[in-house]
């Protein structure tokens, strides 16, 4: 199998932004800012959405990751399971159009759907993961990861622990640093645990946006939890004076595991070695926040195997990152990441 640059894998999800008014978000009970709804439902919001013209795409963490990886020009590919209908079509144009390869398995469920329902100025989010759950450590090709230089695993896998072991043991095998993005508060909350487990035993990049760090460090010292923050200065100051001494020990004297702390406006900050590192940003007025983490992920990782330095790394991952926030809701364009692949051509790390 030829060689690639990282190996994305997690949920196959088809995105869907469309507007939409206040009585259609009742009509259809979404009431939350974030909700998971049965398939079912999805199709009855899709039917109802179709002449409100909505655009679909590619979708899901690992899958971002991928897509903005490719069209950074790095040898990309993606893993996952997709249904047998029109959905899973876009899903794989998307992503094949990008430059990204599959290795995608068929399930019996429809293809999974997150749609992103904009109304008055807001968002929320309604995601049915469908076929994307039948993927198993059973699915997991051991080729497909000793041909990678890193492997992506998306953080809303967690909840099934034998796949995630799978890919782990996998990377482990061959030598092969893992990445996992900590995806959702909801999935700190509960895995916090199985994450430090994982940092312990595996070569492992973990990255977590400012709230999720915040909830990793309470869960952590449960005698001495930091206080809510609201502002992103005041998340940044909790996580300098609290979170980084922390990590800093975790951390002292190994290689792995590698914290990215994502602070949105903010910029990062990356806790390795017992070092940190901190990489500031400039703030812009968003267009679309879907998939800034993912590709903050993205040109940090491309970074990180074209061995660049830890705060190189950072800053391109906020300079990427920005991107996205300034792209429409149909995602970007290759021609607007053009500009950043001249930073990456250097030496591979392996």
């Amino acid at each position: 199998m030829e060689k690639v640059d990282l190996l994305c894998v997690g949920n196959a999800i088809v995105d869907v932004f469309v507007k939409v008014d206040a009585a259609f978000m009742d009509r259809q009970g979404i009431g939350e800012p974030v909700q998971h709804i049965s398939r079912d439902q999805a199709e009855s919001i899709l039917e109802e959405s179709r002449n409100a013209s909505p655009v679909f795409g590619s979708g899901g963490g690992a899958a971002n990751v991928a897509k903005i990886a490719a069209l950074l020009d790095m040898d990309a590919a993606f893993s996952g399971c997709v249904g047998q209908d029109g959905l899973a079509a876009v899903f794989e144009k998307d992503l094949v159009d990008a430059g990204v390869s599959l290795f995608l398995t068929r399930g019996t469920a429809k293809t999974g759907v997150c749609l992103i329902l904009s109304e008055g100025g807001k968002t929320r989010i309604a995601a049915a993961p469908g076929a994307a759950l039948e993927f198993s450590g059973a699915d997991v090709r051991e080729e497909a990861i000793a041909a990678a230089e890193i492997v992506v695993i998306d953080g809303y896998i967690l909840d099934r622990r034998p796949l995630v072991q799978r890919i782990l043991q996998l990377s482990d095998r061959h030598g092969i640093p893992a990445a996992l993005d900590a995806a959702s508060l909801f999935q700190i909350r509960e895995k916090t645990e199985e994450i430090l487990h994982y940092s312990r035993n595996y070569p492992l990049i973990i990255f977590m946006n400012a709230d999720e760090s915040i909830v990793f460090y309470n869960t952590i010292r449960k005698s001495e939890q930091v206080e809510e923050a609201h502002s992103e200065q005041e998340k940044e100051r909790i996580i300098l004076r609290y979170i980084c001494p922390l990590l800093k020990l975790v951390t002292d004297g190994e290689i792995f595991p590698v914290f990215v702390i994502k602070l949105g406006s903010r910029g990062a900050v990356v806790v390795a070695g017992g070092g940190v590192y901190r990489e500031e940003t400039f703030a812009i007025i968003p267009r679309n926040t879907v998939g800034a983490g993912d590709a903050f992920c993205a040109a940090f990782l491309s970074a990180w195997i074209r061995g660049k330095s830890l705060g190189e790394c950072a800053a391109l991952g906020n300079k990427v990152a920005r991107e996205i926030l300034d792209a429409p809701a149909a995602g970007i364009k290759a021609d607007k990441l053009r500009a950043f692949t001249k930073q990456l051509a250097a030496r591979p790390r392996r």
